[in-house]
């Protein structure tokens, strides 16, 4: 009789790599990330990863990449209307950061060298340039919507006050009777903060410069 075979153990890949160092922020932050930590996760020894990655910074930076990689900046490259396309691409930009808000604070140091988040830079700069932004508006205006977007996926207006109606005392916080229900809501609040502010900035850019939208109002 033929012995019964072993199970394989899944092949190790850079795209494996990356998922479960991911998977390791989302849920501990990016303090959890070691390459000893990763490697115990990945059922292997820790030379093995260097089989793939030669640093742990690379590691970072291939998941930073693999969550740029998701933002839609389509609409800004397009050459259609800015407004829409500088709407869309930070909606997008928020979506992808606002899932993995652990990995943001390394995101916030720019894009180095990674291939999709200088993809991501040429496309928005790109388009703001196509439209007939000079060059170092359309520069100042991509760094503005990238402070504005890692700003709202790394907090929370909601979450920062707590659910005790206690906390809030009326003659200390005569303003603050209903802020224990703001936790309660938070995604209402804070994507709707966020709207708020992304569609005060736009409008903001149109009404500076006028000679930038067009006749018909877009």
């Amino acid at each position: 009789m033929y012995g019964m075979a072993r199970p394989r153990k899944p092949l190790l890949s850079r795209a494996r790599i990356v998922s479960t160092a991911l998977a390791l922020i989302d849920s501990e932050g990016l303090p959890a990330l070691s390459t000893r930590r990763l490697a115990a996760e990945l059922g292997v020894s820790g030379p093995s990863l260097y089989n793939h990655f030669t640093t742990k910074d690379e590691i970072l930076d291939a998941v930073a990449d693999t969550v740029i990689a998701q933002v839609d900046v389509s609409a800004l490259a397009s050459g259609g209307d800015w407004r829409t396309g500088l709407l869309d691409w930070a909606r997008s930009y928020r979506a992808a950061l606002a899932a993995h808000p652990q990995i943001v604070p390394f995101l916030a140091q720019g894009p180095g060298r990674r291939p999709a988040g200088l993809a991501m830079a040429d496309a928005a700069f790109g388009g703001m340039v196509e439209a007939g932004w000079p060059p170092a508006q359309a520069t100042r205006v991509c760094a503005m919507v990238r402070y504005f977007v890692a700003g709202s996926a790394l907090g929370s207006f909601a979450r920062g006050f707590v659910d005790d109606p206690g906390a809030y005392d009326p003659a200390d916080y005569p303003h603050l009777g209903q802020a224990h229900l703001l936790a309660e809501h938070q995604r209402q609040v804070d994507e709707g903060a966020f709207e708020t502010g992304l569609r005060a900035l736009v409008d903001g850019l149109a009404l500076a410069h006028p000679g930038l939208v067009p006749p018909d109002g877009g």
